[in-house]
């Protein structure tokens, strides 16, 4: 469910026509829902207590949605946040996310990230091989401190909706073996720098069936039940995100409650352990819509019909690399038939392509559009490309709006640079 709907003949977040901000903020501009991400974090977590799961640290992964207000939103109903960097974990402070319910993922940790996470108190850092084991131990040791790690697992589990947001295999980059996971574990046991707390897995992004979920979870379980075998200390299983949203031209995923069900079916019996979960896509990609203004119609004599946009893909650049589907709706809708379109923005790349051959209704010169489904993944990966400025952020609340990212001007852009002594 998101709060995009008609009001008046028109496309509305919540209460405000996107033709108000769009006139007030410019295009392209993305346009979040209150509600939506409220209903979306307050949905998951109630599934996952219902089905019996505890007091469940839920960490928004930041990467999908980076905007302060954004994480705000969430952090004020209780999120925490699934941080790659010390710019994550910075932003998530700013928000006013606990460290305590910060967890520290990614394969290439920084010795100053690491320490900046450490003096911060965040609350694991998830470790993805062995290296970065003896690193935090290392850092913590020189700060006086041990460091609550968990090792992230590879399980070899394939999932997710494109092979590049498939993380679970043996051959991508993310985790350990099980195996492994076993030594290393009982090796940060006798460190003196590291407590470790739990394990970690994350399988992919965008996964419709619960098969593959099922198949990690029993894995998982079986190590916590081996590493407890051994004499181990395991407090937290974090399960990862990953769960697929409705894009709107694919079969409907399982619901929050059907993961919850899985989940609590996979881990019945476990005891005295807390469970960790790093949801980014499902709260945020259906709150949040990318609109954009047609520049022109390109009518080629030979059947093709451009459809070209002030949009392009530095502001949205899912299509150009997962070849993702964005449902596009024009904001004020008009009768006739459907035309095919090829959508496309103004960069100078082939690539800037939104889409080929779509059927929609008639449009033209100054009318607006919306990418639906844009609120996860679409400004966190947006860059100025052909000097493009970067697009704003507006978060709407019933009836209210606010720029929660305003546009830069040319003159900020350029003065992030600066010439060379000898020029």
């Amino acid at each position: 469910m998101n709060h995009f709907e008609l009001q008046g003949g028109e496309l509305a977040c919540e209460g405000v026509p996107l033709s108000r901000i769009a006139e007030e903020v410019g295009t392209p501009v993305y346009v979040y829902s209150s509600a939506t991400l409220e209903r979306h974090y307050t949905v998951l977590r109630d599934a996952l207590v219902d089905a019996g799961l505890g007091d469940p640290l839920i960490a928004f992964a930041v990467k999908a949605n980076s905007n302060v207000a954004v994480l705000a939103t969430l952090a004020k109903l209780g999120a925490g946040a699934d941080v790659v960097s010390e710019g994550e974990v910075r932003r998530a402070l700013a928000a006013g996310v606990p460290p305590q319910r910060i967890v520290f993922s990614g394969v290439g940790k920084t010795e100053a990230e690491v320490e900046f996470a450490l003096q911060t108190g965040v609350a694991e850092i998830n470790v993805e091989s062995e290296p970065e084991l003896h690193l935090v131990n290392r850092v913590a040791q020189r700060l006086g401190v041990r460091a609550a790690v968990a090792i992230r697992v590879n399980p070899d589990v394939e999932a997710g909706g494109h092979a590049k947001i498939s993380t679970g295999k043996a051959e991508n980059k993310f985790g350990v073996s099980l195996s492994e996971a076993e030594r290393l574990y009982a090796n940060a046991s006798n460190m003196a720098g590291v407590r470790p707390v739990g394990v970690a897995c994350h399988i992919g992004s965008q996964i419709t069936d619960m098969a593959p979920y099922e198949a990690a979870f029993g894995k998982m379980r079986k190590l916590v039940e081996r590493l407890r075998g051994e004499g181990l200390s395991v407090e937290r299983l974090d399960l990862g995100g990953g769960l697929g949203v409705p894009y709107f031209n694919q079969p409907t995923p399982p619901s929050p409650a059907d993961y919850a069900a899985t989940i609590a079916a996979s881990m019945a019996g476990l005891k005295d352990i807390q469970f960790a979960f790093e949801p980014g896509r499902m709260i945020a990609a259906n709150a949040g819509v990318l609109v954009a203004r047609v520049l022109h119609v390109n009518a080629r004599p030979e059947g093709r019909r451009f459809l070209v946009l002030d949009a392009a893909m530095n502001d949205l650049l899912r299509p150009a690399m997962y070849d993702a589907y964005h449902d596009i709706r024009p904001v004020r809708p008009r009768d006739g038939e459907p035309l095919a379109y090829d959508v496309v923005g103004p960069i100078c790349e082939t690539g800037d392509t939104f889409t080929r051959d779509r059927m929609l209704p008639p449009l033209q010169a100054g009318d607006l559009v919306a990418f639906m489904s844009a609120g996860a993944y679409g400004a966190a990966m947006s860059s100025e490309y052909n000097s493009r400025l970067l697009t704003p952020e507006v978060l709407v609340r019933g009836s209210k709006f606010a720029v929660v990212r305003p546009r830069p001007t040319y003159d900020d852009m350029l003065a992030r640079e600066r010439p060379a002594p000898w020029l």
